[in-house]
């Protein structure tokens, strides 16, 4: 008998996690309120971050509380209503921050970001939507003289872990990006990573190939999570789904559905924003680039020149702060010449676990419950190794990489 899978999510996580199950015979469900990559996975730069191996709360987070938490820096905004509801998670957060924890992180986000490139390169090509690729690399820019040393940092840091990259001086970086006004004195160039100019589209055609392949995609909101015999029913507003396993990959809403259940994977949520603009005629810009100081991305999307916003610590579901939105579109101004705002300014939510690393494996002591989410900043790039991570896991294979990192056990009993 064919083994069933309910996949409850539908960005990249979710939808890579049914295409990896679908691959070995299972049949899946795929379940989510809105169409495929539609809420998290849309709203990002588009990064294939196979150089993102830092955690968010590394031991340089410690030098920078300050500025933090006087909300004085453009990456960050914090809610202290939000802190104060919840001094547990933040306290949780910045003790995980600790040098003692850095390396043994590290080691974990490498092994899960590595091939980043390599099988989104392969999902695209099946799914049709190969051109939407980038291999040209990423820029990250300093404002300052002062950003030598931190260019130097970090492209010593990232060639330890085998990544290379190359630093500009002005020169330098108008060689690769002539459109940018001449404001950075010191830019690090690297190339491996990659990019897509719609995120969104390119989880919408995963999605699609799943479908052409025979899985099932279901509009629906899921309102409970409870065992059903030896299987696991989905309650959803179009009624009640069954599967053998059920794989939850909500993201920001994971922990909504697992509450009930009694299991609380500490998971939080950081908000993000994004705006689109025209660039102005006769300019160009061939890859996204990340200002450091002004703690923005400026990617090019089918849609125009996206601009991103630092870490909004404010509750999921409070109103819109466009401070740091604000913020980041006068800087990129200053970088670029940019047009007119296109459409109106997106809010989205990241999943966030105290250790910045994500939850990937069944949930203790409720077997055929599968976790895939708290991937924060790196879901796009990481959703195609998660899912074959999840589907090896189910079908008892050796998975890519060591899953012990990525245990639910680590948080939840």
């Amino acid at each position: 008998m064919t083994r069933t899978a309910l996949v409850l999510g539908a960005g990249m996580v979710g939808v890579s996690c049914a295409l990896a199950l679908q691959k070995r015979g299972i049949a899946v469900t795929l379940i989510d309120r809105k169409e495929p990559g539609r809420e998290t996975s849309y709203g990002n730069a588009g990064v294939l971050a196979s150089s993102s191996i830092v955690p968010l709360n590394n031991p340089s987070l410690y030098a920078k509380i300050a500025d933090y938490l006087g909300n004085r820096h453009p990456a960050l905004n914090l809610s202290w209503r939000r802190a104060f509801t919840r001094p547990g998670w933040l306290l949780r957060f910045l003790w995980e921050a600790r040098p003692s924890q850095a390396a043994a992180r590290i080691a974990a986000l490498q092994a899960l970001t590595a091939s980043t490139v390599d099988r989104h390169r392969a999902l695209m090509t099946e799914a049709g939507v190969a051109h939407r690729l980038r291999e040209n690399g990423t820029l990250k820019l300093w404002r300052t003289e002062a950003g030598h040393a931190g260019a130097q940092a970090e492209h010593d840091f990232l060639k330890r872990h085998g990544i290379a990259s190359q630093i500009l001086d002005r020169q330098g970086i108008s060689a690769v990006e002539p459109s940018l006004n001449p404001i950075f004195p010191v830019g690090l160039l690297i190339p491996s990573v990659g990019s897509v100019d719609s995120p969104g589209a390119v989880t919408a055609a995963y999605a699609a190939l799943f479908a052409e392949r025979g899985g099932r995609i279901e509009r629906a909101e899921v309102t409970a999570l409870a065992r059903q015999g030896a299987g696991w029913r989905a309650s959803t507003t179009k009624g009640a789904f069954d599967a053998d396993i059920a794989v939850v990959a909500l993201g920001p809403w994971s922990g909504d559905l697992l509450e009930p259940l009694g299991l609380d994977p500490r998971l939080d949520v950081e908000r993000g924003y994004h705006r689109h603009l025209k660039p102005q005629p006769g300019t160009n810009l061939a890859r996204p680039v990340y200002d450091v100081d002004g703690a923005y991305y400026m990617a090019p999307m089918e849609q125009g020149y996206r601009i991103t916003s630092g870490v909004d610590l404010s509750f999921r579901d409070a109103p819109d702060n466009h401070r740091q939105i604000d913020s980041a579109t006068a800087s990129a101004r200053e970088a670029f010449p940019l047009g007119e705002v296109i459409g109106e300014t997106w809010r989205g939510a990241r999943p966030t676990l105290p250790d910045s690393v994500p939850m990937i494996g069944e949930a203790p002591r409720h077997p055929g419950l599968w976790l895939a989410f708290g991937n924060q900043h790196i879901g796009f790039s990481t959703g195609p190794i998660t899912g074959e991570m999840i589907a090896a896991m189910v079908c008892r294979e050796k998975p890519p990489i060591d899953p012990a990192p990525f245990r639910p056990g680590r948080y939840m009993s």
